[in-house]
């Protein structure tokens, strides 16, 4: 019987790991998609402009420190 929960442990546990990598490579290409819509910076931008790029970085900061 010991065995038996050490084996569903580990396949647990293996499960968690599989999903916590998932949802970080989900995170890192919605990023990345994100990065492909927002106007650069580089142009010349407004305050409605400057406050998306801000509103950005902050969710990225907010949802990269989140942990698992």
């Amino acid at each position: 019987m010991l065995a038996s929960s050490e084996n569903s442990a580990e396949v647990i546990e293996s499960s968690h790991e599989a999903c916590s990598d998932y949802v970080a490579h989900l995170q890192l290409h919605m990023a990345l998609q994100a990065k492909n819509l927002v106007p650069s910076l580089s142009q010349n931008s407004d305050r409605r402009e400057n406050l998306l790029h801000q509103t950005q970085a902050d969710l990225e900061k907010m949802i990269s420190r989140q942990g698992f």
